[in-house]
């Protein structure tokens, strides 16, 4: 697999690209634990239970405001498996869909572990932080996807009937690959959906996905990157579903005031392609980060899935500095994801002075092992 271009980056660029990284994930992280605590209640529910405007700060989910979710917990390990893909590249080794498999069979092991096995040194560190070891509501099809050592491939899915949106809330990491060229960010992503949800709209929304968060971090309007998605999908089989509800979300823009009628007409069912269809309907239509996000948790159907996906859209398409300090302050994990950020920021536009094939920072390596 080739990544398309090599990036010459100036110190300008990387403080942007690094802005977008921390905001497509600390925002994916925020919208799931805004929408955490209200994920399976009907509109009414969540009035009933939070007044008539519902949610507008965190609500109390898993023990904590501020709480994030399995979907943020496997976006980590996606990150960290991208990370260790590049590194693996000095040994000759390169095929990212198998190191993101690997981070998330790590993932998989949080979710039934006490706590990290100290003896395996290849886990590197993010497998090493005690707060993820923490089941947050992960998906079945997620845990069975993962819950042996097989990976499904494209002409061997795993859970080949699985269309919910699991896959596609772990798949903003590849849009952050902004140095290869928007068709293979939609391969891999597809490919890599095929570890866990096997029915073709699951794995075209979480390549639709990827692409609208690549042309967002390099700098492109929301509009042109569907547009763009849009596009690209076009020729791939299977794709009328996931099309269709980018199409609806666009049309939708123009049809009256942002609210929950709105929303629940893209779709309020956990379908990838109505999930991916309101989080980018919120997104277009928002005034500021805590508008979007708002918008795209009260309402009936998969709030933490619409409010993750519209928060790395929103993240990734103004920066970090536009994420509400207040949520941030809050966010269960944000150390964690900060340093996660920070490292993918670095890797891919200074990976070369990290490590190469005959040589490597020693402190690099133990965060990210080539094993």
């Amino acid at each position: 697999m080739s990544t398309g271009t090599t990036a010459v980056w100036g110190r300008a660029e990387q403080q942007d690209f690094r802005s977008r990284v921390r905001g497509a994930l600390l925002g994916g992280a925020i919208g799931d634990a805004l929408g955490a605590g209200v994920t399976r209640l009907t509109l009414e529910g969540i009035r009933e239970a939070h007044g008539a405007e519902g949610v507008t700060d965190y609500v109390p989910a898993h023990g904590r405001r501020g709480a994030v979710t399995a979907l943020t917990q496997l976006t980590l390990f996606t990150v960290d498996g991208l990370i260790r893909a590049q590194v693996r590249r000095d040994t000759g080794a390169w095929h990212p869909p198998t190191d993101v498999h690997r981070a998330h069979l790590r993932w998989a092991a949080t979710q039934h572990d006490w706590g990290p096995d100290e003896r395996r040194k290849d886990n590197g560190w993010l497998a090493a932080e005690e707060w993820l070891y923490a089941r947050r509501g992960p998906t079945r099809e997620c845990l069975g996807g993962f819950g042996d050592k097989v990976m499904g491939t494209l002409e061997r899915p795993k859970n080949p009937s699985a269309r919910d949106a699991g896959a596609v809330t772990r798949s903003a990491p590849f849009g952050l690959l902004v140095g290869w060229e928007p068709q293979l960010v939609l391969q891999l992503a597809v490919e890599c959906a095929a570890q866990s949800h096997g029915h073709p709209a699951a794995q075209l929304a979480a390549g639709a996905f990827a692409v609208l968060v690549h042309g967002l971090a390099r700098g492109e309007t929301l509009d042109g990157s569907v547009q763009h998605a849009l596009a690209l999908l076009a020729g791939r089989p299977g794709h009328e579903p996931v099309t269709e509800a980018l199409q609806r979300a666009l049309g939708s823009v123009r049809q009256g005031i942002p609210g929950p009628a709105l929303i629940e007409a893209l779709g309020a069912s956990d379908a990838a392609e109505e999930v991916l269809a309101v989080a980018v309907y919120c997104a277009l239509v928002s005034e500021d980060v805590r508008h979007g996000l708002r918008l795209a948790v009260n309402h009936g159907g998969p709030s933490r899935a619409t409010g993750s996906l519209c928060g790395a859209l929103l993240g990734a398409l103004h920066g970090e500095t536009a994420l509400p300090p207040a949520w941030l302050a809050e966010l269960e994990g944000r150390p964690t994801l900060l340093e996660l950020a920070d490292d993918f920021a670095m890797e891919m536009t200074q990976g070369p002075a990290l490590h190469s094939p005959t040589a490597a920072a020693p402190g690099w390596l133990a965060r990210y092992p080539r094993g």
